[in-house]
């Protein structure tokens, strides 16, 4: 007898391919037949990855293969991806958080937070938006700092009895998944969106952002989402007076504290490592060293007997199915301009009154944030929107002889910014995961989320960007 379980995953299989064969019949004859193959592939990749009826790797692998053997582009431009800088940043950096996870430190952190400020509503949102933000500079995926705090959380629910379906809960599950989605803003290692936009800028039109430039860019947007997006979620989940106050976090943050002792010479030890990978990467147009080369040295020293903090056998044990999928999603930007198809897409964009928005700078950034917010819909994973909208972009601005940086950028950082349905981002996933939030909790606070975003972003643009000459 077949289950329903395998009757679903052959539908969403069959939409694909669905998808795939649509795609390449549908598109004008403009499109060369190896840029229809490659937008095919494409849109294979986003139905599979958006409903996942098999592994996000395993969806990775098999469009590697369409790739080759559709022969959409060189195989050196379509295995390319595996050789990027940015694949192994995100190798080292998944190998640092290995490392410090097995040291107490990210403990200690968290439950020192929540002792001080968790004792009311305001300082618990507060705390769980904080330490996400605090995680982002040594630990590189938003995925995984939300996996983090879902302990946490559910801990945090169970000692306050927060109702199923109550304000309560709701507001601190949403603080979760919005707190990891705006912990990459300002920290170029934060996302993986970002290391994909500063490697597709980088290659398509020549320009290199820093570890140290993303950051004086970025921290005046990332400043104002913290407490905006703590503000709005306090007041669209009101609590009653009873409601606000938790004496029993602080009492059994205290008792966790006790639980793992004070600061040992490991702890110590780790904590001065990741201030030297922090201070590396922040000096990158100083030593010129990539951002994977500093994480690649954090690798080494956490792991060299008598001075690291981790067994070398317990670092390599990673998420390969993230490897998978940024390399492959890098080879996916790669093999989609080398076919052509960002080629032709631009050339339809190429039309007066689009060219003329693009020529005053504030006006593009705005209208890029526009197009970005409602691809990122269409497209839910986030990598694979950034490698097909980047490329295009980047070509539409060369082609209407605007400088591509401003253009590639905005559009990069505003992909990351995902919060209305569950399938944007992974921190939005893996909250609603837990089965205490529903799509439709999402779509109020997720609206006025992406409104905030949108101003905040365009007034960072008009004043700061401007004043320390970006545009």
């Amino acid at each position: 007898m077949v289950k329903s379980k395998d009757v679903t995953m052959m539908l969403y299989v069959a939409l694909a391919i669905i998808g795939f064969f649509g795609m390449f019949f549908l598109l004008p004859d403009t499109f060369s037949v190896t840029a229809k193959l490659m937008m095919s592939i494409i849109i294979f990749g986003i139905v599979l990855w958006a409903l996942e009826p098999i592994p996000i790797g395993l969806t990775a692998l098999i469009l590697l293969l369409l790739m080759v053997l559709f022969k959409v582009a060189e195989p050196s431009v379509i295995f390319s991806g595996f050789a990027s800088p940015a694949t192994f940043l995100i190798v080292g950096g998944m190998m640092l958080a290995a490392a410090v996870n097995e040291t107490t430190l990210i403990k200690r952190m968290t439950y020192e937070v929540l002792r001080r400020w968790g004792g009311s509503s305001k300082g618990l949102l507060g705390s769980i938006i904080i330490i996400q933000q605090i995680q982002a500079f040594f630990i590189p995926a938003t995925a995984v700092r939300s996996a983090l705090m879902l302990p946490v959380s559910s801990m945090i629910i169970e000692t306050i009895d927060a109702k199923p379906g109550s304000n309560l809960r709701k507001m601190i599950m949403l603080g979760v998944a919005y707190g990891g989605n705006i912990s990459g803003t300002a920290v170029m290692t934060a996302a993986i969106g970002n290391i994909l936009t500063v490697e597709l800028l980088n290659r398509f039109a020549g320009m290199n952002i820093t570890y140290f430039e993303w950051f004086y860019y970025t921290f005046p947007l990332w400043l104002i989402l913290i407490p905006s997006i703590w503000y709005m979620l306090l007041k669209l989940f009101p609590l009653a007076e009873e409601q606000q106050h938790y004496p029993l976090i602080r009492k059994e943050m205290e008792a966790r504290l006790k639980e793992i002792g004070p600061m040992n010479k490991q702890e110590a030890r780790c904590l001065l490592i990741l201030f030297v990978i922090v201070g590396l990467w922040l000096t990158e147009p100083l030593h010129g060293m990539h951002p994977s080369i500093t994480a690649l040295i954090g690798v080494v020293l956490m792991t060299l007997p008598k001075i690291g903090v981790a067994a070398w056998e317990s670092i390599v044990k990673i998420n390969y199915n993230t490897i998978l999928l940024l390399s492959i999603t890098l080879s996916l930007g790669y093999s989609f301009v080398d076919s052509g198809a960002t080629q032709t897409i631009s050339h339809y964009l190429r039309v007066n009154w689009f060219v003329e928005l693009l020529q005053n700078p504030l006006l593009a950034i705005i209208v890029v944030i526009f197009i970005a917010q409602i691809f990122h819909k269409l497209i839910s994973n986030v990598g694979t929107a950034v490698v097909t909208l980047v490329p295009i972009m980047i070509s539409v601005a060369t082609n209407a002889g605007v400088d591509p940086m401003i253009i590639g950028f905005t559009t990069g950082l505003t992909c990351l910014f995902g919060f209305i349905l569950v399938v944007e981002t992974m921190p939005n996933v893996i909250a609603h995961s837990t089965g205490m939030l529903t799509q439709n909790d999402y779509l109020k606070p997720g609206f006025y989320a992406t409104v905030i975003t949108i101003v905040a972003t365009v007034l960072v643009a008009s004043t700061w960007w401007r004043w320390i000459g970006l545009f």
